[in-house]
């Protein structure tokens, strides 16, 4: 991946400037200006780790200057970096990981611990979800996976409620990145999701992960879009630009999600191939519906 913004054109000399170059100037500006509106159905976000060369302040300008209002899965302590550009981090980083999360009933004391440190953080901050993972099989079986999952989550769905921030599993594939990993089917998620019985519990939908494991994206997210309080998205094959090259009609899955009545953040997690802030610019428009 690139590490270097948007190649910018050499500035015209002044012998070469004149009227023309103004007019074309002008022009170059009001194009900028109209590139940041964006219509309104969809707010956008975009996913930091996906541009490890770029800081997060670097990030936060390009997401400005194309009307990206979120920056997710950042930590509590990366959130002032934020705030005085104007943005939001709609996916807060939570306790535990991938591997090692809440069917796992030896690990739950300190996930709650965790949980009850980070979650009033996020709420001061104005922040509105925390993900949180299932953890790997480890041969559990779906029902025994789905029951210590509520188990623990139950334990920190008060303080969630009383706060007013969302407590959110992802779905992930377990036949590529991440083996084993327990919650890697909507229905699953739906299933813990009732078992839970909180409106603040919810799940995260990664359009990436999901068509790999699934596919029909679009009636899926229409089936279960009572469940799903965030997005994600990302190429398939290989999580790189969500364009031709790849399988899924982002114009149409966005605008299924937004015929939900969805008002949340498709958060754009694809790894750039190419100029990653060109990319960057090129999916938004593409999810821009």
């Amino acid at each position: 991946m690139k590490s270097s913004d948007v190649s910018r054109r050499t500035a015209l000399t002044a012998m070469a400037a004149g009227s023309g170059s103004l007019v074309l100037s002008a022009s170059k500006a009001e194009g900028r200006e109209k590139s940041m509106t964006r219509k309104g159905n969809i707010n956008h976000s975009v996913c930091k780790w996906c541009y490890k060369d770029l800081t997060l302040e670097e990030l936060c300008g390009h997401a400005v200057s194309m009307g990206i209002t979120g920056i997710d899965l950042l930590s509590v302590a990366d959130l002032p970096t934020i705030k005085p550009f104007g943005l939001t981090c709609p996916m807060v980083n939570g306790p535990g990981g991938i591997v090692h999360g809440w069917n796992e009933v030896a690990l739950h004391d300190e996930l709650v611990k965790k949980s009850e440190e980070i979650l009033p953080q996020i709420a001061e901050s104005g922040m509105p979800n925390m993900i949180v993972f299932s953890g790997n099989r480890r041969e559990l079986s779906d029902a025994e996976g789905i029951a210590t999952c509520a188990q623990g989550l139950k334990r920190i769905m008060p303080l969630a409620e009383s706060l007013g921030v969302n407590v959110v599993m992802e779905l992930l594939n377990s036949k590529w990145n991440h083996k084993d990993y327990q919650c890697d089917k909507t229905p699953w998620g739906a299933a813990l999701v009732d078992a839970v019985g909180s409106d603040r519990f919810r799940l995260l939908y990664d359009i990436y992960h999901m068509q790999i494991m699934e596919g029909d994206v679009i009636q899926t997210i229409r089936d279960y879009s009572k469940y799903i309080v965030h997005y994600h998205t990302g190429g398939v094959p290989g999580r790189a630009e969500i364009d031709e090259t790849q399988e899924l009609n982002y114009p149409a899955i966005c605008q299924a999600i937004v015929e939900t009545g969805y008002t949340g953040f498709v958060a754009q997690e694809f790894i750039p191939k190419r100029d990653p802030v060109a990319s960057l610019q090129q999916a938004i428009t593409l999810c821009d519906v």
